[in-house]
């Protein structure tokens, strides 16, 4: 794009000069559609000077750098815990950086480096626990103490990820709960979860990076912080550009920086993030007037384990918003992450402290980019997947087989597993060894009363790790392989696995 960044309708400069005059407009992003749609995109480009906006949602790619000053004696930390969660210590004496997804090793899944960035924050006294290496100049071995916030002497929050443009939605086509970055997803397109705040999304108002970059000052977990580059992972072509940021925590507020857990993956923390867009041309004003119906996203499916999660639909936060959306003909409740009434909140401080006079817009001294080639990780080592293990010449079982058939079937071909098909020979049912035990303890006469109805399966692309897991998590040691339309093409146990692929890796 030739001339990014024109400051084309106002410079900085003349931006601050009115708001040192107390002259400057200020609209939040709501506002200023309100008014694009009102008075048009013209005469609204040229009445307001600056659009403020705001997001707070799950960032867990955030984290505090911390100075303890030096102990008497003093210790070369090389580890050190905060209410039991392991900080890095690797930079230098006294230095640490908790990272807001590290989990407490006593109290994993429940708190976690965001929670001792809140307890920071709030004022409360945190365990400090730490180990070091003796030297001359460091004779101290360990100590144990308890700090405030005032007790250190830097205290630097710095996110290297922030702010997601806009964030893919998730849905599960699986057969089993996920438990993952974006909630507790349900089986069979149980739930939608999604993120970001649409229309008010901070980067989305300025999706060409005009704007914002290196030094823009932006109000940060309730205090002023700053742009320090782009973010990690970011990917501004599609929408999915991200920002690293940078601010004092010492002057920030416990209700703009919450710790929290998702079930069953990880702790993080809640972050307020609000960007002031200067209106400096037409295009930046363009972006700027967006609305939830022209923003989309996609919805991805959860239930493939792969980097390359299939799209299930495309869709736009004004449909996200609405609380439901229509999925293979069928309604499904979509939920944010996010809170949309603190974003707005943010937006209207922000908004506020212009407007008073308190808070001046900075120009940056670099853009962030607009496009940035994003590269996956190659895994260069073999990978065993399903299909390189399972076993193909399966025996299949139906409905209509009495229990007696099916334990004579299981006996003659030396197997504990019986997927029980339908005609089309797609999956409807599993047999074991352990239920014909059950079937004969509690008299059971029929095969459908004792199969197990919600059968967890496998792809044959699927990674052998990934379903070892799945299986451990399940208690089982078998389960069917499936293709697309549910037909058995396979079995993989832990017989399979232990015969085949444990040899074989130790070749």
């Amino acid at each position: 794009m030739e001339n990014r960044g024109a400051e084309e309708l106002r410079t900085y400069e003349e931006i601050n000069r009115r708001i040192q005059s107390g002259d400057v407009v200020v609209m939040t992003a709501t506002e200023f559609i309100e008014y694009v749609e009102s008075y048009g995109l013209e005469k609204a480009s040229k009445d307001v000077d600056v659009v403020t906006t705001g997001t707070f949602g799950a960032m867990c790619s955030s984290g505090a750098f911390l100075n303890f000053g030096h102990a008497d004696p003093p210790i070369k930390m090389v580890r050190c815990w905060l209410n039991d969660v392991p900080a890095y210590a690797g930079i230098a004496a006294v230095d640490c950086y908790i990272g807001a997804s590290c989990m407490s090793e006593t109290r994993p899944f429940e708190y976690g480096g965001g929670h001792v960035i809140e307890d920071l924050v709030s004022g409360k006294e945190v365990e400090l626990r730490a180990e070091g290496r003796v030297t001359d100049c460091y004779p101290r071995e360990s100590l144990e103490t308890t700090i405030t916030l005032n007790d250190i002497n830097q205290a630097m929050l710095v996110n290297p990820r922030n702010a997601y443009e806009r964030y893919n939605a998730a849905i599960n086509s699986s057969n089993r709960t996920l438990y993952t970055y974006l909630g507790v997803l349900l089986p069979n397109y149980g739930n939608i979860h999604y993120c970001g705040a649409g229309e008010l999304s901070p980067l989305y108002k300025d999706m060409n990076f005009e704007t914002i970059g290196i030094g823009t000052r932006i109000f940060l977990g309730g205090g002023i912080g700053y742009i320090i580059g782009e973010g990690t992972q970011h990917n501004p072509q599609n929408q999915l550009g991200t920002i690293s940021v940078c601010g004092n925590l010492k002057q920030m507020s416990s209700e703009y920086l919450r710790g929290a857990t998702f079930y069953r993956y990880s702790t993080t923390l809640y972050v307020g993030v609000g960007i002031p867009i200067p209106i400096i041309n037409k295009r930046v004003a363009a972006t700027a007037a967006l609305k939830d119906s022209e923003i989309f996203t996609y919805i991805i499916d959860f239930g493939v384990p792969s980097r390359n999660r299939p799209i299930v639909k495309k869709v736009s936060y004004a449909e996200l918003k609405s609380g439901k959306v229509e999925i293979n003909n069928m309604e499904v409740r979509a939920s944010p992450l996010s809170s949309f009434q603190y974003a707005a909140k943010i937006a209207n401080t922000l908004k506020e402290w212009i407007e008073k006079g308190k808070f001046l817009l900075s120009r940056p001294v670099e853009l962030i980019p607009n496009y940035r080639e994003f590269k996956p990780l190659i895994i260069k080592k073999r990978e065993f997947v399903v299909k390189d293990v399972m076993t193909r010449e399966i025996v299949v079982g139906r409905l209509s087989d009495s229990i007696k058939d099916v334990a004579r079937l299981l006996t003659e071909r030396g197997i504990d597993h019986l997927p029980i098909v339908d005609d089309e020979n797609r999956l409807i049912g599993i047999v074991t060894s352990w239920d014909l035990a059950k079937a004969i303890a509690q008299d059971k006469k029929d095969l459908e009363s004792i199969m197990t109805k919600r059968v967890i399966t496998a792809k044959e692309n699927d990674l052998i790790d990934i379903v070892v897991k799945r299986m451990a998590e399940y208690k089982i040691s078998g389960v069917p392989v499936v293709d697309e339309k549910n037909h058995v093409i396979g079995i993989l146990t832990t017989d399979d696995i232990s015969r085949k692929l444990v040899g074989r890796r130790l070749l």
